[in-house]
């Protein structure tokens, strides 16, 4: 009968111990919260940074995990945004100047998407290298890995808004140029 009780009185005293770890009193206004991991305090200021706070945090988490660190991972929402930006750039030079040739047209979209100069120039400058999940053997800086996580930020957007169109324009707030114009800062 000892052993059995001891067994349980460990048991509940582990759970007890294990919920209440998760948990820290703020010294300024004495209120309870959660402790948050340094990945999750990076999501909480890269949401400060672009502008725009999910409603599904679940999004931005799979949008800063590299396809090396796990199965759910940030390509599928990366292909979307990377749409959701040309077609934001599409509407915008065709706004500005619907005689643009075809080859005008994809020059400068190519330019705003480019992985090596504007896409991971915009990915780097928000941090993102140092957020994006990775594998030990994958370089969280390399262009290829800032630019998916960059562009998985904004398909992620489009899928916790519902809405592409707002996603488009959250990129051009956090991109800082026009169309066809400079495309980094």
């Amino acid at each position: 009968m000892v052993p059995r009780t001891l067994a349980v009185l460990t048991v509940v005293v582990f759970a007890i111990v294990s919920s209440v770890q998760g948990y820290v009193i703020n010294e300024q206004d004495g209120q309870i919260s959660m402790r948050s991991s340094p990945f999750e305090t990076a999501l909480i200021t890269l949401q400060k940074q672009i502008g725009y706070n999910f409603e599904n945090i679940g999004l931005l988490r799979r949008a800063m995990t590299h396809a090396s660190f796990s199965e759910e991972n940030n390509k599928a929402l990366s292909i979307l945004g990377a749409n959701i930006i040309d077609t934001s750039a599409s509407l915008r030079l065709l706004g500005k100047n619907i005689e643009i040739t075809a080859k005008e047209m994809n020059r400068h979209i190519s330019e705003i998407s480019k992985i090596e100069s504007s896409c991971a120039a915009d990915g780097l400058r928000l941090g993102l290298h140092k957020v994006v999940r990775v594998s030990l053997k994958t370089d969280s800086s390399s262009p290829a890995v800032v630019c998916g996580a960059f562009r998985a930020v904004f398909g992620a957007i489009a899928l916790d808004v519902g809405k592409s169109d707002d996603a488009g324009s959250i990129f051009w707030a956090v991109h800082g140029g026009e169309a066809g114009g400079v495309t980094s800062i």
